[in-house]
């Protein structure tokens, strides 16, 4: 599940990445809208935001990104409260994701016990509202938080915020493992996994890996959108075979 930020660096290059991801073997693009004060996001991604938001990105406009591969790929939008509130509500936030095909949405400042509203909005559009859930989480809150869940349990592996990790945190299988006895539906894992040896060791033990600095990272590292798109491709298809896949 390969994490990318809209609008960056250009509109142009989020299309050929997007697409990249899709013919690469992507099963999921979480998608990143970009705001000014992501509070999960660790310096790679939030570098990445501040320069998207420069050049000019904006909701709508990365809204037309997933609306470019949602008929091939499920999108999940990674989106910010204040993104979804300050543009009309969340009942025209889920309107406009609706138009563009996503399949659902991660809000992750938005607690457990205030998601009603944007829980309802989505669930009423067909979409899924995908939690978070972190090593710190308690039992009986993880239990809750899995019993609600929509698509899929997003597991944080690490505390802090995104960034690569040398590596994986000892307590991973664990927390895994007891996630998966409380949800319903798959469980996959994201922060800090850089490589695609991590991506096979976490695919050991998790039905999804998300991967996120590392591929900003090598976008960031690009001279131009096809180069861009030529480095995320790569990591792919080195994390598939990783995989045996």
């Amino acid at each position: 599940m390969p994490y990318m930020m809209g609008g960056y660096p250009d509109r142009e290059s989020s299309l050929a990445i997007a697409a990249a991801y899709v013919d690469s073997g992507a099963d999921l693009i979480e998608l990143g809208v970009p705001f000014s004060d992501p509070l999960a996001d660790g310096p790679t991604i939030h570098a990445a935001a501040t320069d998207a938001l420069a050049a000019g990105a904006t909701l709508e406009s990365t809204l037309e990104i997933c609306r470019s591969v949602a008929e091939r790929i499920p999108v999940v939008l990674m989106v910010y409260s204040n993104m979804v509130f300050a543009h009309g509500g969340a009942a025209e936030f889920v309107r406009r994701a609706a138009a563009v095909g996503a399949a659902g949405a991660i809000v992750p400042d938005l607690p457990l016990d205030e998601a009603d509203e944007v829980h309802e909005a989505l669930s009423r559009a067909g979409l899924a509202l995908v939690p978070l859930l972190a090593p710190t989480t308690p039992p009986e809150r993880r239990s809750r938080i899995c019993a609600a869940a929509q698509g899929f349990v997003y597991v944080v592996s690490t505390v802090g915020t995104t960034g690569e990790r040398q590596e994986l945190p000892p307590g991973l299988v664990e927390l895994v493992s007891v996630t998966k006895e409380a949800a319903d539906v798959p469980v996959a894992v994201g922060f800090g996994i850089g490589t695609p040896a991590q991506v096979a060791e976490v695919g050991e033990i998790a039905d999804g890996v998300i991967v996120g600095s590392r591929l900003v990272r090598a976008v960031g590292e690009a001279d131009s959108a096809s180069a861009a798109a030529d480095a995320v491709s790569q990591f792919l298809r080195q994390a598939r075979e990783a995989q045996g896949l």
